[in-house]
């Protein structure tokens, strides 16, 4: 998100989704990690792919989100966990 200021990201959001709508969210964190990036989805069935040397797994969740507010407040979430990417 520190390409877009929060007001550029929802403006986005809205325009591309008719929320409520799936959201594809995805994520790369050390596997150590893992168990932190489960916790922001803790109803969702989450894919894993781990790196070829297994340092690293790619984590995919396919969401119903009811508003941009809360993508937004997921990725908000996601930024505190040290080291982890959003796709």
């Amino acid at each position: 998100m520190s390409k877009f200021t929060t007001e550029e990201f929802k403006k986005k959001l809205d325009d591309i989704h008719n929320f409520p709508s799936l959201y594809m969210f995805k994520f790369i964190v050390t596997g150590d990690k893992k168990q932190e990036v489960e916790k922001l989805f803790p109803k969702a069935k989450l894919n894993f792919k781990p790196s070829s040397k297994g340092k690293y797994v790619s984590v995919t969740a396919s969401v119903m989100m009811p508003s941009s507010e809360r993508v937004i407040e997921i990725y908000k979430q996601a930024q505190q966990i040290e080291g982890i990417i959003a796709l």
